[in-house]
């Protein structure tokens, strides 16, 4: 199949609501596309109406439609290939009631009604149709229609009593056929419902091949259909759950040629103890590309190729010799392709006195049956291998599935069962119902993971989807920490701007107090009253403290300022390493009494900065490492100063000191304004180192281990 082919696609009515439906039609679409040669894309439409629109809009190749749906596009279509049901082309619909309350025509008055959908013939046009063509025109006989999207559903709205009738499409009008239909969708419940009347027929439903097809394509397709009714085809069993035998050809577009199908080979046998054929018979007259007329009498490898011939024998003797049946699967090559052939060997019992027993031999072509089987097994292993957690829930929460990689997340899912976080997020976010808005995120031992949740009624089970999006959470923290930042700096430059005239009168007024006053103090020890002396003290104490606080507030508004101030036009390149030198020199006193000083300076290239405030950004940085570290464990601190280049060609400075470490609360609010955890401290320090290295086009990060240190890593972007 070429990749380059632009996809056929295929549209199918809707499902009726089972998952095995959905899982049919993945697989019908992929091995018809192996059949056809192109690349088929099935889709599943919404409604029935969706089908219609489609199809006249001209925008499929192929739709699965409705009887009515075939009718109405067959002269526009190339072909309309009818399904076959139980060998025919035609089905009926009964109308079923409660058992308990058996209804007629005559007493349908008044009761209420449970359709599939209006398009759905055998679940309501073969009914209305019935009912009109008696004249009992469904709006006038019935109290209530409601159309509830499947026969299950249907048929359930009658058992609950919440319908008194409903319709079901039928392959026979008789109850032995409505009974297995009942019981296929409402199982051991089948006896509370029976039929009161059987439709006329209608021919079926089947495959429309519209003209958007080649004239090639649809003859290709076409073959591929209807040959699926051969015997022994490779998707005979696929259609047997479709509860269909194949595709019969209803009509054929004008000058298309012929129609070619391909079989699938079986043989069918008796061997006498000599493996000798008593009987035979193959749908195809031949097998392993030879002919099988007149072969009755011959050996095995007179009658095949010795390649065939040689396993079958050793497998008939094995099972006529041990009494028992065997099995073997083997591959060759046939009109130049390889087939995948199954053989099974069953011995025949016989009495005393009479021959050796024999042994049946059932050879079977299961080539296109084992591609078949590697999809089921691929797509099966889909919850096995799927590298996020997947869970299947009951409908009241008990724990059913869990997959691999949900264990291997969750060590105490199976224990804590339906208790488990995970299960009770799912449970709740699924009873909220229209009040639910975005998926829900769950918080387990500090990783977040968000749940995809949806219920699937029909088969009675919840499925949940976990991802991990720590990661996510954190930047997305990471960006209302910046817009956080953004609109702190909007308020202090307002702040600043309000405050600075103010402050600047205020400490001008201190100044010149403070000056008048101890020069009035002075003018009194000439005039000395001790009194008054010591009133003077206290004023002077209390001027020192407002002045004290005024340098105080300066120096936030200076920081503030830091915060929001664009980064200076006139940068100039600086040597990283001479920037380092000279803040380590500014923190060596205190260094020298708290830990030992280990640098690692690689080389790094020169970054476009302002020498002053990358300063200030060090020396922040390093005096808290330093501050971080007791001087009682002087003799076993550490302040490690490591610069590199990294691989994308970025400045890396990392300041590392063994201090007390940061517990993950206080980590999260490091860089935020005014949050500190020593006293007398301002708390600005490193929102400012921050800000001035996001201006510059780097990062600030902080890795910290309570008990064990800090890691501060500074990057910048190179010259």
């Amino acid at each position: 199949m070429s990749s380059l082919s632009p996809p056929i696609r295929f549209l199918i009515y809707p499902s009726l609501g089972e998952v095995k439906e959905h899982v049919r039609i993945e697989f019908f679409g992929r091995l018809l596309s192996q059949r056809a040669g192109r690349p088929i894309v099935v889709e599943v439409a919404r409604t029935y109406e969706m089908v219609e629109e489609e199809l006249a809009a001209g925008r499929v190749d192929m739709a699965w439609a409705t009887a009515e749906q075939c009718n109405a596009f067959e002269s526009q279509a190339h072909a309309v290939l009818r399904a076959v049901r139980a060998g025919r082309l035609y089905y009926h619909a009964a109308l079923i009631g409660r058992a308990a309350q058996p209804l007629t025509l005559e007493t349908l008055k008044g009761k209420r009604a449970a359709w599939v959908a209006p398009l759905s013939t055998g679940g309501y046009l073969l009914a209305r149709r019935y009912l009109e063509n008696r004249a009992l025109s469904p709006e006038d006989v019935f109290a209530e229609q409601r159309f509830v999207g499947s026969y299950r559903n249907a048929l359930l709205a009658v058992l609950n009593g919440a319908a008194d009738v409903t319709s079901l499409f039928i392959t026979h009008p008789d109850e032995v056929t409505v009974r297995a239909a009942l019981s296929q969708r409402v199982g051991a419940s089948e006896h509370l419902l029976t039929p009161f009347a059987y439709t006329e027929p209608t021919l079926s439903d089947g495959i429309i091949l519209t003209r958007r097809l080649s004239e090639a394509d649809a003859v290709s397709i076409m073959a591929a259909l209807t040959g699926l009714t051969q015997e022994g085809m490779g998707l005979e069993p696929l259609l047997g759950l479709f509860m269909i035998d194949g595709f019969a050809l209803a009509s054929q577009g004008q000058g298309a040629p012929p129609l070619r199908t391909q079989r699938a080979e079986y043989l069918a046998a008796e061997l006498d103890h000599e493996e000798r054929f008593q009987s035979l018979s193959s749908s195809a007259g031949s097998v392993f590309g030879q002919d099988l007329h007149r072969k009755k009498g011959r050996t095995l490898s007179d009658v095949l190729p010795a390649e065939a011939a040689a396993p079958l024998e050793a497998l008939a003797r094995a099972a006529r010799h041990h009494g028992i049946g065997g099995r073997a699967e083997y591959r060759l090559e046939v009109d130049r392709q390889m087939r995948l052939y199954a053989a099974e060997a069953t011995p025949q019992p016989s009495a005393a006195g009479e021959p050796p027993p024999g042994t049946a031999l059932l050879v079977r072509d299961i080539t296109e049956q084992s591609a078949l089987e590697t999809e089921l097994y691929r797509l099966a292993s889909f919850p096995l291998l799927h590298p996020e957690p997947m869970l299947e829930l009951g409908q009241n929460g008990v724990l059913h599935y869990a997959n691999p990689a949900a264990n291997k997340a969750f060590p105490d899912l199976m224990v804590l069962s339906s208790h488990h976080p995970l299960v009770v997020a799912a449970k709740a976010w699924l009873e909220a119902g229209a009040a639910r808005n975005a998926p829900p995120v769950v918080e387990i031992a500090l990783r977040h993971w968000e749940l995809v949740v949806f219920s699937m009624e029909e088969a009675g089970v919840i499925r949940v989807f976990a991802k991990d999006v720590t990661e996510r959470k954190q930047m997305e923290a990471r960006l209302f920490h910046s817009d956080r930042m953004a609109a702190l700096g909007t308020l202090a430059g307002r702040v600043g701007h309000e405050m600075n005239n103010p402050l600047a009168y205020l400490m001008a007024n201190l100044s010149f107090a403070r000056e008048e006053i101890q020069r009035l103090r002075q003018a009194l020890r000439a005039d000395p009253r001790e009194e008054t002396l010591d009133e003077f003290d206290e004023v002077l104490a209390a001027l020192g403290e407002s002045w004290d606080g005024a340098d105080r507030l300066r120096v936030i508004i200076q920081s503030l300022d830091l915060l929001v101030r664009e980064s200076p036009a006139n940068r100039a390149w600086v040597d990283v390493h001479q920037v380092l030198e000279g803040s380590l020199k500014l923190v060596s006193n205190d260094l020298r009494h708290r830990a030992r000083l280990e640098r690692d300076f690689q080389p790094v290239p020169l970054v476009e900065a302002d020498e002053a405030r990358l300063g200030l950004v060090f020396l922040n940085v390093l005096l808290n490492a330093v501050q971080a570290m007791s001087d009682r464990d002087a003799a076993r601190n550490v302040l490690r100063v490591r610069t590199r280049t990294s691989p994308a060609g970025h400045i890396v400075v990392e300041v590392e000191d063994t201090g007390e470490g940061m517990k993950p609360e206080v980590l999260a609010r490091l860089f935020e304004p005014f949050f500190t955890t020593r006293p007398n401290s301002l708390g600005m320090g490193l929102s400012v180192s921050h800000a001035i290295i996001t201006s510059l086009g780097g990062t600030l990060q902080a890795e910290s281990q309570f008990g064990l240190g800090t890691l501060i890593t500074i990057t910048l972007p190179p010259e």
